[in-house]
């Protein structure tokens, strides 16, 4: 939670938008705030960006201080949230938040995903603390995407991609994703307004990630097994993550893709499909 790693607190972070050459548009966001910065408040009170009581940072920091942060914090994002997701059900947009550790796989799926969605609008924002890279790679596909640079925060919340949305206007019955920072932890916790959040699990991963981190896969409505190309020749037990997952959660659901080899892509498309014609009712 990021009352320990201290990226979500925005009243000490601030967002710019650059446009190069082409008409892309990256937006930054910067954190101003050290481990001695301190603002007072008009109510009285103060928060100090000492990382929490999970660092050795700051070992002193008060389990109920740090329960509020994170109340205070979640209660902003989740109000943003709402408004995120007034604006997706009335422009009927599927907004889709795939979450996964570093390297499972996203950006090789969503890329194969939009060259074969020819059926779909789409639009795709992406998340990174640095570099545009995987917006390049979207764009390759002539998908229109904006980057996120988060910095040093650990995950997207919902006022970046709100200010996402002023620059990167998804058309209307159409399904926006939203390809969050590497990460099982933090993004978790953080509503972006979205539909669905959808956990990717590379099969280079262990099988027991669902287990060590619950949050995320509880969170979570489909799980996609990525790389399944690789089953061959990896010692990852398929059956068995599947069943971790639904450990965890028993109402996800679970899949089986490999961008390379092209299984189960058609599945993935057809739940699309499904969900989006579901947002439009």
């Amino acid at each position: 939670m990021c009352t320990t790693c201290g990226c979500g607190e925005h009243n000490h972070t601030h967002m710019h938008a650059h446009v190069d050459e082409n008409g892309n548009v990256t937006t930054h966001v910067a954190h101003d705030h050290d481990h001695e910065h301190r603002h007072d408040h008009a109510n009285g009170h103060h928060h100090d960006h000492d990382h929490g009581p999970a660092h050795s940072h700051a070992p002193t920091t008060s389990a109920s201080r740090a329960i509020s942060i994170e109340e205070d914090i979640l209660g902003r994002n989740n109000a943003i949230a709402a408004v995120n997701r007034k604006f997706f059900r009335e422009h009927r947009v599927l907004a889709l938040n795939l979450v996964s550790s570093p390297g499972s796989g996203k950006t090789e799926l969503l890329a194969q995903t939009l060259k074969r969605a020819s059926g779909f609008r789409t639009a795709v924002i992406e998340g990174d603390q640095q570099t545009a890279n995987d917006a390049e790679r979207i764009r390759a596909t002539g998908v229109r995407a904006l980057q996120i640079n988060t910095g040093k925060g650990c995950h997207l919340d919902a006022a970046m991609v709100s200010h996402a949305l002023e620059h990167l206007v998804p058309e209307d019955e159409s399904v926006l994703f939203i390809e969050n920072v590497g990460n099982l932890v933090c993004p978790a916790e953080f509503d972006l307004g979205e539909a669905h959040k959808v956990v990717l699990l590379s099969v280079t991963e262990g099988e027991d990630k669902p287990l060590k981190y619950p949050d995320m896969f509880r969170a979570a409505d489909l799980m996609i097994l990525t790389k399944t190309d690789l089953l061959p020749y990896v010692p990852f037990d398929a059956e068995r993550a599947e069943e971790n997952a639904r450990r965890v959660n028993p109402k996800i659901r679970t899949m089986r893709v490999s961008a390379v080899s092209g299984e189960g892509m058609e599945k993935w498309l057809a739940w699309l499909a499904a969900e989006l014609m579901l947002s439009g009712l």
